[in-house]
């Protein structure tokens, strides 16, 4: 098992992100998913928790047969998806498969385990998942929307936080050093356990698999900033709606 913490700063409030996670995440997939790829939602729904109370349940499929390397194509079967399931209790959720069922639709010994706070600070808040006991040391990796490269066949102009300017609230472009001197900021806190138990593959898959986690966290959180003229007036209830909207969309692409 692979794990590592990343965390992830953007010029927003946790309060302000609880309706541009949602818009981001329901607008994102939408446009990553064709015809037999993408994103499926099979379940979105209230959840109850006894510890972190009300929240919201989410399982979908994750087509991803032709993303996947050569290598590894070279051993899974032509229809290849991943069961995602995630209970949201902003600003604390969790991301995970739940036994006995298995999370790959091919490899029962592959999990990925995603914990994740949100918080008002800089990323500076140490331990925040209290797992050093757990499990002892684990690298921290800050990721800067701004600065760290992504691939580039995601890179679009309009996205990118060095030139973007929000017109509703006056936010951006991000310069050098933005995480010490913006207000307001938040920080995204990421724990993220891999495990790809295939003798042979594992280090590689693992290795993988987190480099593929850290693209897309950098995407998803520059995209949300570069969006924020899209949802910032929106409500938690239209954001719901929209996101109920996109997801029959979706669907009916894949």
């Amino acid at each position: 098992m692979l794990i590592k913490e990343y965390r992830i700063c953007m010029p927003l409030t946790t309060e302000e992100y609880r309706v541009g996670q949602l818009y981001t995440i329901s607008k994102h997939s939408h446009q990553e998913s064709e015809k037999g790829e993408g994103v499926e939602v099979v379940k979105n729904e209230p959840h109850e928790d006894p510890i972190h109370g009300p929240g919201q349940f989410t399982e979908k499929r994750v087509h991803l047969s032709s993303k996947l390397p050569s290598w590894a194509r070279a051993v899974t079967p032509r229809i290849f998806y991943v069961t995602e399931k995630a209970w949201n209790y902003y600003p604390y959720t969790i991301t995970a498969d739940i036994p006995p069922t298995p999370q790959c639709s091919f490899l029962p010994k592959f999990s990925i385990y995603i914990e994740t706070k949100y918080e008002d600070n800089c990323g500076d808040s140490e331990n925040i998942f209290h797992s050093d006991k757990i499990l002892g040391d684990h690298e921290v990796s800050f990721l800067d929307i701004a600065f760290d490269e992504i691939p580039e066949r995601y890179y679009r102009s309009l996205e990118d936080p060095r030139f973007f300017s929000s017109a509703k609230t006056g936010r951006g472009p991000l310069r050098e050093g933005w995480r010490q001197h913006t207000q307001p900021i938040m920080c995204s806190y990421k724990l993220v356990s891999v495990k790809f138990e295939v003798w042979g593959l594992q280090t590689r898959v693992e290795q993988f698999l987190h480099k593929v986690i850290r693209d897309i966290l950098l995407i998803g959180h520059r995209q949300a900033f570069a969006w924020v003229d899209e949802w910032c007036d929106m409500s938690l209830e239209e954001v719901r709606a929209f996101e109920t909207q996109m997801q029959v969309a979706t669907n009916q692409k894949l």
